[in-house]
């Protein structure tokens, strides 16, 4: 019986090629360097995957950035304003399109489908020019050959990628995307060649989006891109891979009509309906790759309920024609639960980060052949019992006070416009405020100090004292910038969901659990194994202290519930609304802590509430019934004079902005510079927002430095569809990933285009 991985983590188990990748882009090691690490990297992935006896192992999930972003090299898809004269793209260019550079602006990047994941939105028109610019896939192939590895060649395939494209600037938003399918087919065609002369068994492609309500022209397109390339696949195995939800029935009929396709593979994890269209009409011959094995969260497989799935789908597809998978790219989970020293044994017993998942997905394997290790399923049943039993997952308190918020939809008394009455008369505001998103620089220095501190070799006397300098710092820059609200810049945290997780019950904590967001930016999801509530304060004195340093308004900082819940590896035995609701129970604890501090401003950061929005639009409505309900929970109690902000990012948010409207913040900051401005298409096409907004006027995510004027540009573009009295002046997001020489001049930009308009519309009265 074989087995298949679908794809792993890049970074190394030690983040590895973050530090690499961050070194390349200060200048302070070689283009040699980089590509080393990444060469030793790859051959360590290869070499698990072979020795835990893995038969179909990937080539081409490594990426120095991005897959999405790879293929638009491959594809030659270079936007004409990073200057590429053609040839192989190089670093040069690459990290241009990912990270912008001092003349222009990156790309967009959005989430991966609904994770934490984000990836570089090609930009594509009639006129680009197509050409096979990027042997990456071609070239890992043969190395991996070269050591002895014969790999399975991964692509993004060329329907999804078009569908996870958008039309480029100038280009008419109604322009078919999936009209450049006979334009891009060549090139893949030219792909296919070179892996089959290289000795090639097998390739796979990786089609997602027929997870999505898909309509029948774009089903279509599915249809005809693999009858295109039927003739030049002949001779090689085709996979077919989707991943994170069910497919319709549609969809999984023109799945298994797809011409010279082998093998489908499937997420049966998220996607369990898909086994009933499995057992309906399977087609003989071909190839079921089964993904039982949660490639997105942490939790140990139950190997004895895998095992009856498996043995159920081996009755219908036949023994020799079923491969034990993972549910998608082990990218999304840590990478190795060994490198964990300070988890205890309970529950560690309870975990399994991607090299453990290689070793269940081969253990099954093994198992369906016959060749069952019996103590290895021992103790994994041992490890779910305990799990089940354990008195430290369940709370009874936590579980009333959750069951008792049915009945109440938990809305502020008074609505949202005499609320913001009731503040400026408090905070007494210019038009157009300025303020940040929360975090400013992370400095060698900061980090230096918390990992002393976590380690214990400065006292926490040392370590308060450091962080109220720092605090000062950043109070007395942002007065210096003449900004009008203030954050404290959260120096003590070094990320906004582990922050809280740290101090909140029911959270455990990993030590190199780290997982890629996007480019090198990693983040160590907390993981939650039991009910969750709040022992006691978490931000009240930093917040206090950060205040009492200024006499402008000093925002506290949370991070809500349902960010929390979906940057979190979460437990996997209750709903997970039920959950979030108990998230949200110890944040209000914490607004109403706050606010009996003077904090008269709170930001709740939802960051990710758009990320969880199930992919399919049938369940839409009940996901964004709950996590919108969980963050008014957070703030149902406050005064009409506190004010509450909240923070989104990175998403698109368009489709769900009456959802984001019925939060009812009083303020609102969410990203838009990077996005291309959509987000003020919803306004120009008539959406009513009464409460304060402030679309970002730049992208933190690029070095760039944006000007005054283009600044005042953007703030130009957004008074033309909101009202001058609801409007804020911000970033797109947090500034912990920029440097202070790049951050102090793009915010004093960003506060004189501010006064600049002030100015302007002041005497336009």
């Amino acid at each position: 019986m074989a087995s298949h991985i679908v794809g792993y983590p890049r970074m190394g188990p030690k983040r590895e090629l973050k530090f690499a990748l961050e070194s390349f882009w200060d200048k302070k090691s070689s283009a040699e360097d980089l590509q080393k690490v990444a060469t030793d990297l790859r051959s360590s992935i290869w070499k698990q995957m072979a020795d835990a006896g893995i038969k179909y192992i990937p080539s081409n999930t490594f990426s120095y950035y991005d897959q999405v972003l790879d293929t638009t090299s491959m594809l030659g898809a270079v936007p004409p304003r990073y200057g590429w004269n053609g040839g192989e793209i190089g670093f040069d260019t690459y990290f241009s399109m990912a990270r912008g550079n001092a003349s222009v602006p990156a790309m967009e990047m959005t989430k991966w489908f609904d994770t934490n994941y984000h990836f570089i939105v090609p930009e594509l028109g009639p006129d680009v020019n197509f050409s096979y610019a990027s042997h990456k896939a071609v070239d890992e192939y043969k190395e991996a050959k070269a050591l002895g590895v014969n790999t399975v060649p991964v692509l993004i395939g060329p329907v999804s990628y078009l569908l996870l494209s958008k039309p480029a600037k100038g280009v008419e938003k109604t322009f078919s995307l999936l009209s450049l399918l006979p334009k891009i087919l060549p090139i893949y065609k030219e792909v296919i060649s070179e892996l089959k002369a290289a000795g090639a068994s097998w390739i796979q492609f990786d089609e997602p989006t027929l997870v999505l309500d898909l309509d029948s022209h774009q089903l279509q397109a599915f249809t005809a891109a693999y009858a295109d390339l039927e003739s030049t696949l002949s001779g090689l195995n085709v996979l077919i891979e989707t991943y994170f939800a069910d497919l319709t029935a549609e969809a999984y009929k023109t799945l298994i009509g797809l011409k010279g396709v082998t093998a489908y593979g499937f997420d049966l994890v998220r996607g369990t309906q898909t086994i009933d269209l499995i057992k309906n009409n399977f087609p003989k011959g071909k190839c079921l790759f089964a993904g039982v094995v949660d490639g997105r969260n942490i939790w140990a497989n139950d190997l004895s309920s895998s095992l009856s799935t498996l043995l159920e789908l081996e009755a219908v597809v036949g023994k020799d024609s079923l491969v034990v998978s993972t549910s998608c790219s082990l990218l999304h989970t840590a990478v190795d639960l060994v490198n964990e020293t300070k988890l205890d044994d309970e529950i560690k017993s309870w975990l399994a980060f991607a090299a453990q998942k290689v070793v269940e997905v081969n253990a099954l394997a093994k198992a369906l052949a016959g060749q069952k290790d019996e103590a290895f399923f021992s103790s994994n049943a041992a490890a779910q019992a305990s799990r089940k039993s354990s008195p430290r997952v369940t709370n009874e308190a936590v579980q009333k006070a959750a069951a008792a918020l049915k009945g109440s939809d938990h809305r502020r008394a008074t609505n949202v416009s005499a609320r913001l009455d009731s503040q400026q008369k408090k905070l007494n505001l210019p038009i157009l405020p300025t303020t940040t998103i929360g975090s400013f620089p992370q400095t060698l220095e900061l980090r230096r100090v918390r990992r002393e501190f976590k380690a214990n070799k400065i006292s926490e006397d040392d370590y308060v004292k450091a962080i109220k300098a720092e605090i000062k710092r950043v109070v007395d820059l942002q007065e210096e910038l003449d900004i009008d609200v203030l954050v404290h810049g959260e120096p003590e945290r070094n990320d906004m969901v582990e922050y809280f997780g740290e101090q909140l019950s029911g959270f455990a904590f990993t030590v190199n659990g780290w997982v890629q967001s996007y480019g090198s930016r990693c983040v160590k999801p907390p993981i939650i194994y039991g009910d969750v509530s709040r022992p006691k304060p978490m931000t009240v004195f930093w917040s206090s202290t950060a205040q009492s340093m200024t006499a402008r308004p000093m925002k506290g900082m949370l991070t809500g519930p349902v960010t929390i819940l979906n940057w979190s590896f979460v437990r996997n035995d209750q709903p997970r609304f039920e959950t979030c609701y108990q998230i949200a129970l110890a944040i209000k604890d914490e607004v109403e802590d706050l606010e009996k501090a003077g904090i008269n401003v709170i930001q709740i950061d939802e960051a990710a509430l758009r990320e969880g929005l199930p992919l399919r639009k049938s369940e839409h409505a009940f996901y964004l019934k709950w996590a919108v309900h969980s963050f008014r929970i957070t703030n149902c109690g406050v005064q009409d004079t506190t004010q509450i902000h909240t923070h989104m990012c990175y998403s698109n948010f368009n489709d769900i902005i009456h959802s984001i409207i019925d939060m009812d913040a009083d303020v609102i900051t969410i990203e838009n510079s990077r996005s291309d401005e959509k987000l003020l298409s919803v306004f120009r096409e008539g959406v009513k927002y009464g409460a304060g907004i402030g679309p970002g006027v730049y992208d933190i995510h690029s070095p760039r430095i944006p000007s005054t004027e283009e600044i005042a540009d953007r703030i130009n573009k957004m008074l033309a569809v909101l009202e001058t009295n609801i409007l804020w002046v911000n970033p797109d997001c947090g500034l912990k990933t920029r440097k202070y020489d790049e951050v102090k001049p793009a915010l004093s930009n960003m506060v004189a285009a501010a006064k600049l308009l002030r100015t302007q519309l002041a005497s336009a009265k």
